[in-house]
């Protein structure tokens, strides 16, 4: 083949091999952090892509070797050295670049709001169509690429009010799953009408609700949120599509609260409490919590700004007040800035059903998110 139409495939094999490098070592953080709480991980990922990589590397030197010998087994002069110098030059730089992720992986959490901002991802529209129509808002669904490269789905519903004012912007409230690769309205189809209920009743004012797709890698998410709050599904590629797509209010405490109700809520505890500067508050409905591994979230938080935190079970839930109970001494027993979260306990929504304890208590507990948005530390 001629000299000049091999540059073109030696420079795909190393721009393959860098981006595979690159989700290598993202699926091995992943797994390292699985291994190190007992976590279910799944390794076939990264083996397959770290075999990618042998065989992009493998392309690479037999390339290489093509270019700098000629037919008579002499380097070429003049273009195809500078040719084999530039291609060596781009399969070296940016090596280092995939492996300086590694050496700070804490970095990120405890960035300032205006760091985040400013390295936040460039703006990228995403589709979102229209699925339904629950509690007189829309329900809509886009994809976004997570944090592995692997589309993720994203719903985000508008309340009724969306339509009034076209100049206006809403809050938002980030709903988590408990299931893996779920989204938090498919385990609980009405827990939008707990949202609307509150708004109705003037307890709240409108919302709106993003629902991204739970993390993969682990049967639990929540227990790897816990125990590895860089793995919590809104980031700022999350972040930055809703932004654009949507009236929202800039993400901040002023702004953005969480929620999660029964198996979505230690997600929510372990959001809030690892990003106060975030989240301006946190809303936790019937769950059972790691109180260590919360209460380790808790002290690690970057900033000056405390957690504030609702926990929220029913009267007749005896497990999910004392799961709350503990989580609360945690924190206030707990080091660093977990003892200073401001954590408010729920317990005396009663009534005929679970069903209707359930909206009482995602009423209840967006109207402190509410309240707690509208006065931010």
């Amino acid at each position: 083949m001629p000299r000049p139409l091999l540059v073109v495939p030696l420079l795909l094999s190393v721009t393959a091999g860098l981006w595979l490098a690159r989700s290598v070592l993202r699926r091995w953080r992943d797994l390292k952090a699985a291994q190190t709480y007992e976590l279910a991980a799944e390794q076939r990922p990264l083996l397959v892509r770290a075999g990618g990589v042998v065989v992009c590397g493998m392309g690479v030197a037999a390339l290489t070797v093509a270019l700098v010998v000629d037919g008579r087994g002499v380097l070429g002069a003049g273009g195809a050295a500078g040719e084999v110098r530039a291609a060596a030059a781009a399969a070296s730089a940016p090596a280092v670049d995939a492996v300086a992720p590694s050496s700070a992986p804490s970095s990120a959490p405890s960035s300032t709001p205006s760091s985040a901002t400013a390295s936040a991802p460039s703006a990228v529209k995403v589709e979102f169509r229209v699925l339904g129509h629950p509690a007189g808002g829309d329900l809509m669904e886009g994809s976004v690429a997570g944090p592995d490269g692997r589309p993720r789905a994203v719903r985000v519903w508008l309340p009724a009010q969306y339509k009034d004012d076209p100049n206006a912007r809403f809050p938002v409230i980030v709903l988590h799953a408990g299931g893996a690769r779920t989204t938090a309205d498919v385990e609980l189809p009405d827990v939008f009408d707990g949202v609307a209920s509150a708004v109705k009743l003037g307890r709240a004012r409108p919302f709106v609700v993003v629902a991204p797709e739970s993390p993969t890698g682990t049967a639990h998410p929540c227990e790897l949120v816990a125990a590895a709050p860089q793995a919590v599904a809104d980031d700022a590629a999350l972040r930055t599509a809703v932004g654009t797509a949507f009236r929202t209010l800039p993400a901040g405490p002023g702004g953005w609260g969480v929620l999660g109700v029964e198996a979505g809520a230690p997600c929510a505890a372990a959001a809030g409490l690892a990003r106060p500067d975030l989240y301006g508050a946190a809303a936790a409905v019937s769950g059972r919590y790691d109180d260590p591994a919360l209460a380790q979230t808790g002290a690690a938080a970057p900033g000056t700004t405390p957690a504030r935190l609702l926990l929220a079970a029913a009267k007749r839930d005896r497990d999910g007040q004392d799961a709350a109970h503990r989580l609360q001494t945690a924190l206030k027993t707990g080091q660093g800035r977990a003892a200073q979260a401001q954590v408010r306990l729920s317990e005396v929504v009663e009534d005929y059903t679970p069903e209707r304890e359930r909206l009482r208590l995602v009423r209840i507990a967006v109207q402190y998110l509410a309240e707690t948005l509208a006065h931010p530390s």
